[in-house]
């Protein structure tokens, strides 16, 4: 047995490599018909031992069907860039970056090098997040999602045959990449598609967020991969470093990594790339630019959304003319009216255009629009299509009115500032059924299956006015929606219960106060540990709350003293919504596993690793992949495998899960 387990190992890592010379290094070095031999002899074996190594070739191969995706929470963030318009944007970042090593290096002994930039391809496709684990094995490929929790994709990831299953690396470490459709493959797909795919960024996100792993197979996506988010091993001292490792592991790359000592060298690389960017096989839409040394990255720091020593230089978008037929107007959830640009269709960048944003009135009048009118039309950062201007011509056209009515309630429009809203805020339907959705999202109160086309049938034919009748809702009410089905209703029921324990921070979200997003609705939740506590607080308690400024103050006290918003929120308490606030209730300086390194193995009843990372952190702890004599202890589940025996070979306390629960009793 044991030999033919060595056998499978040796066959494993033969045909990794081979898939690695055709894959990521284009220089295949066997026939495949030799290939396809060697293949077929390990799955003789597995066939034989019953037994299927984590990182066989054979777990690329996809054909069945999965039943949904698992949330999953990233070990580190994966934060957004600051973008550049143009050269003075990027040239002011730059001298911003100059200014902070200088004055820096003025306050302190050991200064920070000289600022040495790389510049990287911006890629026009899908954030994928891989983990592997201490044995080098890929234990995880997830979504960016919202940069902090993504979808789980390990399955289509594993299609992906220039993905590794397998590197030489001891220490845990997440990678991040972008999933692409190459042009070649884009077109390939489309010669026999019965629906053809639109552009290259639709047919990679389509194939990683698809249940049918065959479909994901079809599409031949290609990762490139350019950052390690998190490691458990030695750190990098630079971004050259980082990447000779990514690149020693076999991790596919563009080939793109360019050296900038200053702006003039920033800018030949940019326009390097503007000349190249049509002869590439793959979509770009920019130039990343990041600081190369480590140290100066960690100074520097971040802002709310993006690093402070990292940038994108967005390239221009491809523009088109086409005729303005007319314009729409629509009510969003917070009440305002917005004029919507209804086009003659015309291809833009691979998409055909129909429709456009428009911003309000003094919008249109600024770029002299009118209905009949030709207009320049543009994809904005190669994703919304934006009207520039009119074309100046002899056409007949109408000048366009704004609307004095609520285009859905029929209510007077009242301006304020640029915009007009409709304040019906009772009966607009418009308004009630994005309420509903914001309500219902996955980074609020996550109620499955809540789509604007269900929120609409709860508006229409349950009669639903405010988000607390959610929970009023019965399963006969619920089974008697048009075109619903018994395992609909079901499910839809069960979401709707299950979601009545949010987080604090997704309630405080989910309630739609304006100004005050997810990072907000943390930061308040952190801050004051619980929704009566906010409800109690003053505009200047709020001024206390980091990244909270005098408008968002403001918004937060409007809004708790609303007597509408006050009866509301009683009556989802009555129903049952109880926010929670781990944090709060069980993060305390004295807690003993404050500061505690703690690693999880094995299965747990009833619960993910991921969930119980979550509580551990909640308690203080600091949850980690792989143990080492710096780790304080490991809980672990049934089938521990590897990591509990080091654990004990190291002398590391261990605790199992009965004796976990036990614990938490007490």
């Amino acid at each position: 047995m044991e030999e033919k387990l060595e056998r499978m190992r040796a066959l494993a890592k033969t045909l990794n490599q081979y898939a690695k010379e055709y894959y990521t290094l284009d220089a295949p070095t066997v026939a495949d018909q030799h290939y396809d031999n060697l293949y077929r002899q390990l799955q003789e074996l597995e066939a034989q031992t019953g037994t299927v190594l984590p990182w066989s070739p054979t777990q690329r191969v996809g054909g069945d069907l999965l039943k949904g995706f698992a949330k999953y929470t990233h070990r580190a963030p994966l934060w957004s860039l600051d973008k550049a318009q143009n050269h003075e944007e990027l040239a002011a970042w730059v001298a911003r970056t100059e200014r902070f090593v200088t004055e820096y290096n003025a306050k302190n002994e050991d200064p920070l090098p000289s600022p040495s930039y790389v510049l990287t391809r911006k890629f026009d496709g899908l954030s994928v997040n891989l983990t592997y684990d201490e044995d080098g094995v890929l234990i995880m490929g997830a979504t960016r999602g919202n940069g902090i929790t993504g979808e789980e994709v390990t399955r289509q990831i594993k299609t992906i045959g220039s993905i590794p299953l397998k590197v030489e690396s001891d220490a845990l470490f997440e990678i991040h990449g972008e999933a692409l459709m190459t042009k070649r493959a884009f077109h390939a797909y489309n010669k026999t598609a019965q629906t053809p795919l639109k552009n290259t960024r639709n047919g990679a996100a389509g194939a990683l967020r698809n249940l049918n792993l065959a479909e994901t197979r079809r599409r031949h996506l290609t990762v490139f991969f350019y950052d390690i988010g998190y490691q458990e091993g030695a750190p990098f001292t630079s971004y050259h470093e980082m990447m000779a490792f990514i690149k020693d592991q076999g991790f596919p790359t563009d080939g793109y990594f360019k050296t900038a000592k200053n702006f003039a060298q920033i800018e030949e690389g940019i326009e390097e790339n503007l000349k190249d960017r049509s002869t590439l096989d793959f979509d770009i839409d920019g130039v990343v630019i990041v600081l190369d040394d480590l140290r100066t990255r960690s100074a520097m720091g971040y802002t709310v959304k993006s690093p402070r020593w990292a940038i994108a230089y967005k390239f221009e978008a491809e523009e088109t003319t086409t005729a303005l037929l007319g314009v729409e107007w629509n009510v969003g959830r917070s009440g305002r009216v917005v004029p919507t640009a209804l086009l003659a269709p015309v291809d833009l960048a691979g998409v055909t255009v129909s429709r456009a944003t428009l911003n309000n009135m003094d919008d249109i009048r600024r770029k002299g629009l009118a209905v009949g009118c030709d207009v320049y039309v543009r994809r904005s950062n190669d994703v919304i299509p934006e009207i520039m201007g009119a074309v100046a011509n002899d056409k007949p056209s109408v000048p366009i009115e704004a609307p004095t009515h609520c285009p859905s309630c029929g209510t007077p429009l009242t301006p304020i500032g640029a915009h007009l809203f409709c304040e019906n805020t009772l009966s607009c339907k418009p308004q009630l059924v994005k309420t509903l959705v914001h309500f219902a999202s996955r980074d609020a109160m996550n109620i499955e299956g809540v789509s604007e086309a269900t929120a609409t049938q709860f508006v229409d034919e349950l009669y639903l006015s405010k988000v607390s009748d959610f929970y009023s809702l019965t399963l006969d009410q619920l089974s008697s929606l048009s075109r619903t089905k018994e395992k609909r209703a079901l499910n839809l029921k069960k979401a709707i219960e299950g979601s009545k324990r949010p987080l604090l921070s997704n309630f405080i979200y989910a309630l739609g106060i304006p100004n005050v997003g997810r990072k907000t609705a943390r930061d308040l939740a952190e801050a004051f540990g619980s929704l009566e506590a906010m409800r109690r607080a003053s505009r200047d308690e709020f001024l206390e709350v980091p990244e909270v400024g005098e408008v968002v103050a403001q918004a937060l006290v409007d809004f708790f003293q609303s007597e509408a918003v006050q009866k509301e929120l009683d009556r989802l308490r009555t129903l049952g919504v109880d926010p929670q606030n781990p944090s709060a209730q069980l993060k305390t300086p004295d807690h003993p596993l404050v500061g505690k390194i703690v690693v999880v193995t094995g299965s747990f009843e009833g619960v993910s690793r991921n969930q119980m990372e979550e509580k551990l952190r909640a308690m203080g702890a600091i949850p980690q992949g792989s143990v080492s004599r710096k780790t304080d202890l490991v809980l672990y589940g049934e089938k521990a495998g590897s990591k509990l025996e080091k654990a004990k070979a190291l002398g590391v306390d261990t605790m199992s899960e009965a004796e976990w629960m036990e614990w938490m009793k007490g």
